[in-house]
């Protein structure tokens, strides 16, 4: 995987097909197992939800046997604290194993217990990572509906939260109105003009939309706040090459094989410059 995780996360409609498909860990709802079958235990969980469906991915078995044993501690857990704990315990396995919506159902679990601003952006940020990784389209939506659940608590309290705005924009173009996420992205920007997330997110979505050079526009200011930033860098050559300014699209490209040495971040520049 690469260090800067080079990869655009615009979900359903509005993906951009082809940049960098990274070996993300897919969660999908097929029988298997993972070291153990994922059975249900507690009430987030229930056979009919896409959710705690079960996975095909491995772990060591130290792990599932880490899992299984935490997993029959929780179902008897004597209070809030132990349950808590124990939730912790094993949302950080099933992350450590890149299963992130089994991490998402057991942070939720914690948010239940310990209802507050910090453990609903954290049930909120664990369902948006596991939005970002599932394959299948009804068990994606589900994830991203429970992100939005736990994101809109936050900003009820906390308005000014941008990273969580900009989360909650994104799950909203899986609905059937994306244009309020687009909306929202919008607002961010009207009220914090050099907000880099949400800047970049309109990026991308100009660039699905094919709007070169509002994308060019935006990815600009993107990589003038944050040269660093290697995705925008990349974005902002590929806009170049789509509005037809080759000679920008290759200094850009240049400085992205410049920025890092990945074999995979080298390639993805070679591809254009080839064409050019």
């Amino acid at each position: 995987m690469l260090k800067t995780r080079i990869i655009l996360v615009i979900i359903s409609v509005v993906l951009v097909a082809g940049f960098f498909a990274l070996p993300k860990v897919v969660v999908d709802n097929e029988t298997g197992e993972v070291g153990e079958s994922e059975t249900n235990a507690g009430s987030t969980e229930n056979s009919s939800d896409p959710v705690s469906q079960a996975h095909t991915q491995e772990i060591s078995a130290s792990d599932a046997s880490r899992i299984r044993q935490l997993r029959e501690m929780a179902d008897v857990a004597e209070n809030k604290e132990k349950s808590i704990i124990f939730a912790d315990s094993l949302a950080n396995l099933y992350e450590r194993n890149n299963l992130f919506d089994s991490a998402a159902m057991f942070i939720e679990v914690i948010a239940q217990e310990d209802p507050k601003v910090e453990t609903w952006r954290r049930a909120g940020n664990a369902y948006y990572e596991a939005f970002t990784y599932v394959a299948e389209a009804e068990k994606r939506q589900e994830m991203a509906r429970r992100a939005r659940m736990y994101f809109e608590k936050v900003i009820s309290i906390d308005s000014a939260d941008y990273e969580v705005r900009n989360r909650l924009a994104m799950t909203m173009l899986s609905t059937d109105q994306p244009m309020n996420g687009i909306l929202m992205l919008r607002q961010i920007v009207e009220e914090d003009p050099d907000n880099e997330q949400a800047l970049f997110n309109l990026g991308a979505l100009s660039m699905q939309s094919n709007q070169y050079d509002k994308a060019v526009e935006r990815f600009k200011r993107v990589t003038e706040l944050d040269p660093g930033n290697l995705q925008a860098q990349y974005f902002l050559g590929v806009s170049y090459f789509e509005t037809g300014e080759m000679r920008k699209a290759r200094e850009q490209f240049e400085i992205v094989k410049s920025m890092d040495a990945d074999p995979e971040v080298q390639a993805a520049a070679d591809s254009y410059l080839e064409k050019l």
